[in-house]
Parts: C-alpha cells; structure tokens; sequence
C-alpha cells in the first residue's frame, strides 16, 4: 500500500504532509517555495510510492471556491498531466490554518515559534491530510 501525500498550496510556500506506508498516521515532512515544488515533488514521488495526492481546496464560508482557487487549480491541472497515474483528491482546507495555529498554542510553543509561517503550512497540511483520511474512515463505516 503506498503513502497518501497531502499538499497545502499557497501563493508562496507549500505545506506537505504524508501519510506511514500503512496509513495510519499523518506526518508534516516539508515546506517549500512554490518554484522548488515540482522539484520536490520529482524527487519524493521517486522514492517513495505514493497512490493518492490530497490537495486543499479553498473554499468560502458558502462553501464556493474562494479567491484561491485561481492559484492552485492550474497546479492541479499541471500535477495530473505530470503524474496522470496518481489520483488526485480535492478537500475542503477552510479553517486548517486556524487549526494550525491552536494546535502550537495548545503545544506551548513560544510565541516566535508560532509565527514561522513554515512550521504553520507543514502543520496545516498535516490538518489536512488527517480530517482527510478521518472523512473516508467515516464513509466506509
């Protein structure tokens, strides 16, 4: 069984997180500037298989696609051509940076520590990647 890599895309950085070869668990192994990502990701789908990218869809509090979307979906677009035998998922990011940024209050990390916009998009995509794999448990029950 391969890894489920889940990609946060923003305008300037990207958070990625990926799942243990079992899927059991969530994990944030990077953030990269938005031009290093096709780098990355040459570099990480050669070692490491990989049966599904999950990518955060910005929407707005009326669950239509927010401003965003203008940025990530032609990286979609470009992803699938790249990789066409990898799926690509689509979920709903709202509200994972938030998230983010509970989980280091709730942590104790120093308020420096909070503010490193890295460490926000690594942990935003480990958010992502776990309500992910949280909302396909519930729909196999």
């Amino acid at each position: 069984m391969g890894r489920i890599l889940a990609i946060d895309y923003g305008q300037k950085r990207v958070g990625l997180a990926a799942t243990d070869e079992l899927r059991i668990v969530a994990n944030g192994i990077a953030t990269v500037h938005v031009s290093e990502l096709f780098e990355w990701l040459q570099a990480y789908l050669a070692s490491e298989s990989v049966d599904l990218i999950v990518i955060g869809e910005p929407r707005d509090m009326h669950n239509k696609p927010s401003d965003a979307s203008r940025f990530i979906n032609p990286f979609v677009n470009r992803l699938k051509k790249t990789w066409p035998q990898i799926p690509v998922a689509r979920y709903d990011e709202r509200f994972t940076s938030v998230l983010a940024h509970r989980t280091m209050l709730e942590a104790g990390l120093k308020k420096k520590d909070r503010q490193n916009k890295e460490l926000v998009d690594k942990i935003s995509a480990v958010i992502l990647l776990q309500s992910y794999m949280e909302s396909i448990q519930f729909k196999n029950l």
